[in-house]
């Protein structure tokens, strides 16, 4: 696998098929870790406005439930696409995983790891924690959960990655 880009890692769909993340090659992505039950999942509706926003010039969402933080995570599987569907998604939502700390989904160890990424070290320390990643499939910057999905320094640097002629 190659040590700098994502598309080496496998997730499981929602019904447990495994993905290849090599399938969104040329996309600019925003990996997001989500939970149902958190302070911060009306995220999901402004995650929802982003994609509409940008996803025809390239852009996708992939979000990671995952119940690290606080319990805030117990669905599973298809009532985790049922939630998500309450606010419109139309996104990606795979398999619930471990996003921090020994038992973390791959995927997480690189994005989490300079030595992995070698651009940044930023593990989740809470849901709705953002990675940017170009079209490349390297990872650029990361986002802190309170910062919302509209944000304009998130859509200006989404925009920078889906334009870089600019």
């Amino acid at each position: 696998m190659d040590s700098k880009n994502i598309y080496g890692f496998n997730v499981n769909a929602l019904d447990g098929e495994p993905i290849s993340l090599a399938d969104y090659k040329g996309k600019v992505l925003l990996i997001v870790n989500t939970a149902s039950e958190c302070g911060f999942t009306p995220q999901l509706k402004e995650l929802v406005a982003l994609k509409a926003e940008f996803g025809p010039q390239g852009f996708e969402i992939l979000a990671f439930p995952s119940n690290d933080f606080g319990g805030q995570e117990p669905l599973e599987g298809q009532a985790i696409a049922a939630f998500c569907s309450n606010y419109g998604n139309n996104f990606p939502v795979f398999d619930k995983i471990r996003v921090r700390g020994p038992y973390a989904h791959p995927l997480y160890k690189f994005l989490s790891d300079k030595k992995e990424n070698g651009v940044l070290s930023s593990a989740p320390r809470w849901n709705f924690h953002k990675y940017l990643i170009n079209r490349d499939g390297l990872l650029v910057d990361y986002f802190y959960p309170f910062t919302k999905p509209t944000a304009s320094k998130i859509r200006k640097k989404v925009q920078r990655l889906l334009t870089p002629d600019k």
